[in-house]
């Protein structure tokens, strides 16, 4: 079981990482022009920048606190954390009308590690 939740946790890094990083780098009309991104009509820039801040944040929580052994409860915490910003983000594709199976994936891994996590 740990063997699978580490390829989980790394694939949930490398999701997150990837994507915050993107909203943290990208202007807020690159971002619209992008399939799947359209979303980002509705929000502000700054609101753009911040989920982007907390992706990349969830994506080393899942992985750096358990990988080091420093405060490990923090990755479970992590986890769930990403798990609540991707219901926000299903309930923004869903309300939308957007392909919503993105947010669902990541957000039932993020929620698997959570779970998977917390007990030792």
């Amino acid at each position: 079981m740990n063997a699978a939740l580490w390829v989980v946790q790394s694939l949930l890094a490398l999701a997150f990482a990837a994507a915050g990083g993107m909203k943290l780098t990208r202007t807020k009309e690159q971002l619209a022009a992008r399939p799947g991104m359209e979303w980002t009509t509705d929000v502000s820039a700054a609101q753009i920048k911040a989920i982007g801040l907390v992706e990349v944040l969830g994506a080393l929580g899942v992985v750096l606190p358990w990988g080091t052994d420093v405060l490990p409860i923090l990755t479970p915490v992590a986890a769930g954390g990403l798990a609540v910003v991707m219901g926000g983000a299903l309930a923004t594709h869903l309300r939308r009308r957007e392909p919503a199976t993105p947010a669902i994936v990541l957000g039932a891994l993020a929620l698997l590690v959570a779970v998977g996590r917390f007990h030792r």
